[in-house]
């Protein structure tokens, strides 16, 4: 519909003039030709532009998809058999699939891509595979958003609906707990999408979206969303009652503390000092995840394995981020002892380090014309990533209380922002997968260390084991 128009174009070539004026009344009425996606089974008209949700009196669309289904999940069962007797065959993947010493099937479920949604669905892989957080949602008891005639029944929805119909968290919600199951191959998260057009207009249409963006918005919603409730039903209750969730862990960004910022939110302690008079400012900021710059010195390296000068680390990032910095004319701070805008210096501390660290690279940025994408590697620790140095109370802190173990990276692949394509690792159960849209492989170690991360996501160390640091 947004890229090409090809069954745009179908509709069109169908349209037939009536050169006869004496028309009946039976004849004056539009005729309404529609199209169905195949993989969500969602149906659209093109005179009305919009989805379609009602169905003829002998139910022929309901038949379609009943019709479709019934080929698609054939397709399926044969091809997951297919998929199986590979694994069984091959030794690499049995090896990697051995548990207690028998082979167990891969149960990973990948997300159909509904027009470049890989942005959203590398971001939805990753957070599944964040246990604490995932597991929080699918205990959530579910939302009847229908009653009546249409309770239990899949719902085709049309934008001409109410925002009070939907429910990022209940769509959420489902979407998670479809992952992991094993049932099938894929998923398609239409549902989740059409919430996402409802309430974060900057994400309708098909073209290609910031998956850093989108996880922010996300959060953001899920947070609001928590606070709120949904049909009066406040959600909040079950994150008071959930004990590993204290209130001590809690950090709270517009409002009351959620499962969002009890798990992803941190505090920032951001510290200005004027260079004429000396006057210091702080003031403490609460954050999701913490945006870090290459440096500049890196930014020239394309490849790992390219030899001139030394490799980026993410040490290098963190510390670029947290580093005293002199702000430029630019940023000229207004020194409320001088009365006026003055030169000044900004040094940033981690006043507090939330449950699961997210950590963006940022890869894009602006020239004159056009956004750019620093394609630099940056080298990551899989486990062990010491951020006790970049506290401001190191001391306050246990010895193992800042290690953070990774949990899932997201990757961009392609030169830029409004192209290419996001790709998602993530371990579940020791194991490292790749999420590629519809297609999960099983990866290993030293492939994940070799990804270009745009997105990291590390997990806050637990149990007490060795210390292999940054």
């Amino acid at each position: 519909r947004y890229v090409n128009g090809h069954a745009k174009k179908h509709y069109e070539d169908a349209q037939i003039p009536v050169t006869n004026h004496k028309k009946t009344e039976k004849q004056e009425k539009v005729q309404h030709t529609v199209c169905m996606d195949c993989s969500s089974y969602s149906t659209y008209c093109y005179r009305c532009d919009d989805f379609v949700v009602n169905d003829t009196k002998l139910g022929l669309v309901q038949k379609v998809r009943e019709h479709l289904q019934n080929l698609e999940n054939s397709a399926f069962t044969s091809d997951r058999h297919r998929k199986r007797k590979l694994l069984e065959n091959s030794s690499l993947n049995s090896k990697l699939l051995k548990v207690n010493g028998s082979t167990t099937a891969l149960c990973a479920t990948g997300l159909r891509n509904l027009g470049n949604t890989c942005f959203m669905n590398a971001i939805l892989q990753s957070l599944s595979n964040i246990q604490q957080f995932c597991c929080y949602f699918k205990e959530l008891p579910a939302v009847e958003l229908r009653n009546g005639k249409t309770a239990g029944r899949r719902t085709y929805h049309t934008r001409s609906q109410g925002d009070n119909n939907v429910s990022l968290v209940e769509e959420f919600r489902k979407t998670l707990c479809a992952l992991w199951q094993g049932s099938q191959t894929a998923f398609s998260p239409e549902s989740l999408f059409y919430v996402v057009w409802k309430i974060m207009p900057n994400f309708r249409g098909y073209q290609q979206q910031d998956a850093h963006e989108f996880m922010r918005y996300l959060l953001d919603h899920l947070h609001l969303e928590l606070q709120g409730g949904f049909n009066g039903v406040s959600r909040s209750v079950i994150l008071q009652e959930n004990s590993s969730l204290s209130a001590s862990n809690k950090c709270c960004i517009n409002g009351a503390s959620t499962v969002v910022t009890a798990i992803f939110g941190g505090i920032l302690q951001n510290e200005v000092n004027c260079l004429i008079c000396g006057t210091e400012s702080r003031k403490f900021d609460p954050f999701l995840d913490l945006s870090l710059d290459i440096p500049s010195q890196f930014r020239n390296k394309r490849t790992k394995n390219q030899e001139s000068g030394p490799m980026c680390t993410l040490r290098d990032c963190l510390r670029s981020f947290t580093d005293l910095e002199e702000l430029d004319e630019t940023e000229l701070y207004m020194c409320h002892k001088c009365k006026k805008k003055q030169k000044s210096t900004k040094k940033f501390w981690i006043q507090k380090l939330p449950k699961v660290l997210c950590l963006h690279l940022k890869r894009f940025h602006w020239t004159a014309y056009l956004r750019n994408k620093v394609d630099t590697y940056v080298e990551f620790p899989l486990r062990g990533l010491d951020m006790k140095c970049y506290l401001l109370e190191p001391e306050n802190s246990g010895p193992e209380s800042c290690l953070y173990d990774l949990a899932a990276v997201v990757v961009h692949h392609g030169s830029g922002v409004g192209s290419g394509h996001y790709t998602a690792y993530a371990a579940h159960e020791g194991r490292w997968f790749h999420f590629n849209d519809s297609t999960v492989t099983l990866t290993d170690e030293e492939t994940v260390v070799k990804a270009k991360a745009y997105i990291l996501f590390y997990v806050e160390r637990q149990a007490k084991s060795g210390s292999d640091k940054l």
